[in-house]
């Protein structure tokens, strides 16, 4: 997708003499304050317990990192790659995938929902306010399309407010592909970091995960010598270029025999032409399955997560019932729109910590913290 066919911004600007047009959509998402606060949203484990732990600032890094790569290697448009990768998960609310699926809840129960795509472009398009001339980031079209498009279809029927995003057409492959990606970044990432939180049995993810079972294999009898953490590095290692490499080669097959000769053919293709063959699908799948089973279950994650998420519940109640009890500029918004868009839009740009001492404030204490996840031998 060249920047020069793009559909341009909501407010008309002149165009940069060095930077295109979606080099100049990267660097605002970079300049945000949302896109800072990144650093201070959970990935997976809270880093109250170690310094090495992923946040959501970090893990889209590695997500934009591996983009640009894939991309690359299609010879699609990397600057757009970077920017949907950079913007991607910049609706998060605080506590991660947990945090979310309470604020949904919430939202749900009060005949409304909460999408943390769309929430970012509520960002993008209104929250974000540092340029003069207009509301929001300006981001281009594309950009737009793909924080909304990037994972999934919408209807125009069930989603009337964004028919402007092409809903009937399939998305750029710049932004097909970020899902995937995604996935690539945040599963390895987080075997990485549930290594580092030393709630990894080595032996029953190498039994589970036939892919890294393989490849620490082949270590193994490469470097037979080497600490378990390097080899358990390099398997990993391998994982993400198996994963990676599937993603470039599917890709272009899947392309190719669509018989997609330009962007508005793949805008046009019945489904959708990035993404992974069937094995590599199944390996991931495997993969997806272990963390599950065996981390995203584990009763030191769900604890504090389940802690932590009770303290957003109380915090929305508390704002939705109590006038005056949110900043100034929200209080004014709750008399244009409905109070429970509000409250959920000011919480969802909290960060953890900032969320947790609000509720301090309005509630006394913060529930207590569970044990420490070091607290246990590290592989070495």
């Amino acid at each position: 997708m060249e920047a020069a066919a793009s559909r341009g911004r909501r407010f008309s600007e002149p165009t940069h003499p060095y930077r295109t047009e979606y080099a100049r959509d990267r660097d605002r998402i970079v300049h945000s304050r949302a896109f800072r606060r990144l650093e201070a949203k959970t990935q997976v484990f809270t880093t109250r317990f170690s310094d090495h732990f992923r946040n959501r600032l970090t893990h889209t890094l590695e997500v934009a990192q591996i983009a640009r790569t894939v991309a690359a290697a299609l010879r699609l448009n990397t600057e757009l790659v970077e920017a949907l990768a950079l913007v991607h998960d910049i609706g998060h609310p605080p506590f991660g995938h947990a945090g979310e699926r309470k604020l949904d809840e919430i939202m749900r129960a009060q005949g409304s929902r909460f999408n943390h795509n769309l929430h970012a472009l509520r960002i993008v398009e209104h929250f974000e306010n540092r340029y003069i001339g207009f509301e929001g980031l300006n981001l281009t079209f594309e950009v737009r399309e793909g924080i909304v498009k990037h994972s999934r279809d919408y209807s125009s029927a069930e989603y009337p407010e964004l028919s402007e995003y092409l809903l009937e057409l399939r998305p750029p492959l710049e932004s097909q592909l970020i899902d995937w990606v995604d996935e690539i970044a945040y599963n390895s990432a987080d075997l990485d970091d549930a290594l580092e939180a030393n709630l990894l049995d080595l032996e029953v993810l190498r039994r589970d995960v036939p892919l890294f079972g393989e490849f620490y294999g082949e270590i193994e009898r490469e470097h037979p010598g080497a600490r378990a953490k390097l080899k358990f590095n390099e398997a990993l290692r391998r994982v993400i270029d198996y994963l990676a490499s599937d993603l470039i080669r599917n890709t272009e097959s899947m392309v190719r025999d669509s018989g997609a000769q330009t962007a508005a053919d793949i805008r046009r293709a019945p489904a959708r032409l990035a993404r992974f063959s069937e094995i590599a699908r199944e390996h991931n799948a495997q993969l997806k399955k272990f963390l599950f089973s065996h981390i995203y279950n584990n009763p030191l994650i769900t604890e504090d997560s389940q802690r932590s998420v009770a303290c957003l519940t109380e915090l929305f109640e508390h704002y939705l019932h109590r006038a005056g009890s949110m900043p100034e500029s929200h209080e004014h918004a709750a008399q244009r729109m409905p109070r429970h868009f509000v409250v959920c839009d000011y919480i969802a740009g909290m960060t953890d910590q900032f969320l947790l001492r609000q509720h301090q404030e309005h509630f006394g204490s913060i529930r207590s913290a569970p044990p420490s996840l070091a607290s246990t031998e590290r592989l070495e």
